[in-house]
């Protein structure tokens, strides 16, 4: 199984849209793919409609994501948790890293501002 990754720029913003189950498989090589976008000052939304399961190393690789985030000042926005993805992010204290938006068009839109 993979994670199959896709990535697009509107305005300022990189979305990096993934699709597939982010588990001990996965995680290693998805972290690989995520960390060059947190660069210095930028804003990344990772658009994780696709995403149907996270388990703990996909939990570990989006905390990876996070404090990298912070050490580069960068921003970082998850859209489209599904509600498992959601309860598990959010039964971990996960959800409290991340800026969470609801709707994946109107959080484009207001970045883009």
């Amino acid at each position: 199984m993979t994670v199959k990754v896709g990535t697009r720029t509107v305005g300022d913003t990189t979305v990096v849209t993934l699709d597939g189950e982010i588990n001990s498989t996965t995680s290693g090589g998805l972290q690989a793919q995520l960390l060059p976008y947190v660069r210095d000052n930028a804003q990344v939304l990772i658009d994780l409609t696709g995403v149907s399961y996270v388990s703990s190393a996909g939990l570990r690789t989006l905390l990876i994501v996070h404090r990298h985030a912070q050490q580069a000042e960068a921003k970082i926005v998850l859209a489209g948790l599904s509600e498992e993805v959601r309860f598990v992010m959010s039964a971990t204290g996960f959800l409290d890293f991340f800026k969470i938006a609801e709707d994946l068009d109107a959080e484009l839109e207001r970045a883009g501002r």
